[in-house]
């Protein structure tokens, strides 16, 4: 008899999961049982040079491995390409249960020097990079719990840099404190339609980790391969899968993730 997996015939959109983090996000949803899309442009750290290429490797992974995926290529800071998002999942296979929010970039500049673009581009792509797909998703759970049962989940993606503060990421860091925000107010309005909203806080080895002051060396992999890897990326995703799983209560929570080790952050406290 062959044993459930966890997000057995659950359907997810993954967004930014051509490489890093939503990419072993991906791998492991299609690996539990998930029919997943594969969201990424492909672009550069910065943004920008996009190439489909990523999410068509990470679809071929997964299919490869025996699992379900297709790829999407779309902007989902745009109205329109995170309409063209949702609608893909529920074209590709009927449905949509969870949408893991992960796309992001990186443009960092200390504060008097950062240009309007910089701060522009980053707000857009992370903070209403989360916002539009969400917005698409609950409009249809919306519809879909009128007529019946929905267990829905939403998984933002938020970081210390925000939460905790970095210099040379006002941008980066606002958004992603927006997201925690977002993620807890958005909790609060959607539970009434079955749908719950999480956010984790990933420490991991990606582009954007070794590619940040200070870090570089910090992140890197341990010389003895035996010695357990807590930046690996792939240390985020089961926690992601948790979330992702029909029957996980939890909501409205933000969680940090780094290794074997998870830690709750508390909202603004007086």
């Amino acid at each position: 008899m062959r044993l459930m997996r966890a997000l057995e015939g659950r359907i997810a959109i993954i967004t930014g999961a051509g490489r890093g983090i939503g990419r072993e996000h991906a791998l492991l949803f299609a690996a539990e049982g998930a029919q997943v899309v594969v969201n990424d442009l492909g672009g550069a750290v910065a943004g920008g040079d996009d190439d489909p290429a990523p999410a068509d490797q990470v679809v071929a992974e997964i299919q490869a491995a025996g699992g379900q995926a297709v790829a999407n290529h779309d902007d989902v800071s745009t109205w329109e390409g995170g309409k063209r998002l949702i609608d893909s999942a529920i074209a590709a296979f009927g449905d949509l249960h969870v949408l893991v929010n992960n796309a992001g970039t990186l443009r960092d500049r200390m504060l008097v020097n950062m240009t309007e673009d910089e701060w522009d581009s980053v707000i857009n792509v992370h903070l209403k990079g989360h916002f539009v797909p969400t917005h698409y998703a609950v409009a249809y759970w919306r519809a879909r719990a009128k007529g019946g049962d929905v267990r829905a989940s939403v998984i933002n993606t938020s970081s210390t840099s925000g939460l905790l503060g970095n210099p040379g990421q006002t941008n980066y860091g606002t958004a992603k404190s927006g997201i925690a925000t977002f993620t807890v107010i958005a909790a609060q309005e959607v539970a009434r339609y079955g749908v719950r909203v999480n956010a984790i806080v990933p420490a991991a080895r990606t582009r954007m980790t070794e590619g940040t002051p200070g870090l570089s060396d910090i992140v890197k992999a341990p010389m003895n391969e035996s010695q357990f890897d807590i930046w690996d990326p792939a240390n985020v995703a089961p926690l992601a899968a948790y979330l992702a799983t029909e029957g996980c209560p939890a909501t409205g929570l933000v969680l940090y993730i780094q290794g074997g080790t998870i830690r709750r952050f508390q909202n603004w406290t007086m």
